[in-house]
């Protein structure tokens, strides 16, 4: 009978997954891109921005309906921007892979001796030499797709795996609107809420957005949770408070 492995076992598990047909198994899938990153900026932006609006507006002493037309005017605007920024720049990427992938076949066709060598090199650096550093120029070199890839890693230092633009600028506007919305949510529902406690919950449930966020980049990052959770509250807390400082100035100073 064939043993089992308790997977329940942390370090059990671990030495499964380092099986050779583990192993194999795993390099074998295809390689997924992970959009939870533009997902956590989306919303850490959503949130302190949408927040930083709503309390100018209150600062300058608005009623709760302008409070709204504002918070969902940035909501739109400022999410749209970001999502297309990231589009821009995450196609830009791919680009850039795809031109270096065009110079580096010319190359190969024009002085291939050249590109040999600096595959000789690029392994002699990594500590292989003499016989076994020429069967790996060699084995690299006689295919063209592996030649070709090996060069934009290891001498360009790029990465050929990218997310897909459309799909980065989607995860990213759609954070940013459903956690931007949140310090809005008080006064999009203000009915038998006065505006000053509806000032007080924004304030409360954007401060955990902000923590439950910031503990999300965290995770991502793999960073402390903790710390990232206070960080991101504190810098979106500081946003606010300029927003509101601003916005009592400038009503002080146009007689709002």
């Amino acid at each position: 009978m064939e043993s089992t492995i308790d997977l329940s076992d942390p370090l059990l598990a671990h030495r499964a997954e380092h099986l050779p047909h583990a192993i194999k198994a795993r390099l074998g899938q295809p390689r997924r891109s992970s959009y939870l990153g533009d997902a956590v900026l989306g919303g850490i932006d959503g949130c302190v921005t949408t927040f930083a609006v709503v309390a100018g507006a209150l600062g300058a002493g608005f009623s709760g309906i302008v409070v709204i037309i504002l918070g969902v005017a940035n909501l739109l605007a400022d999410g749209l921007s970001m999502a297309v920024s990231n589009y821009l720049s995450t196609r830009s990427q791919r680009e850039e892979v795809e031109k270096a992938r065009r110079e580096e076949e010319k190359h190969i066709r024009e002085f291939p001796e050249g590109e040999q060598e600096e595959i000789r090199q690029i392994f002699a650096a990594k500590g292989f030499s003499g016989d076994t550093l020429e069967r790996i120029v060699e084995t690299v070199t006689q295919n063209r797709k592996l030649w070709i890839d090996t060069m934009l890693t290891e001498e360009l230092g790029l990465q050929l795996e990218g997310r897909r633009p459309f799909r980065a600028a989607m995860a990213t506007f759609t954070a940013f609107v459903l956690v931007g919305s949140i310090p809005l949510a008080p006064f999009l529902f203000q009915r038998g809420i006065a505006t000053h406690n509806a000032v007080l919950i924004s304030a409360i449930i954007t401060g955990f957005a902000f923590a439950a966020i910031g503990v999300a980049k965290g995770l991502v990052l793999k960073r402390s949770p903790f710390v990232s959770g206070l960080q991101t509250l504190l810098i979106g807390g500081a946003a606010a408070g300029v927003a509101c400082l601003v916005g009592i100035w400038l009503r002080r100073i146009y007689g709002i």
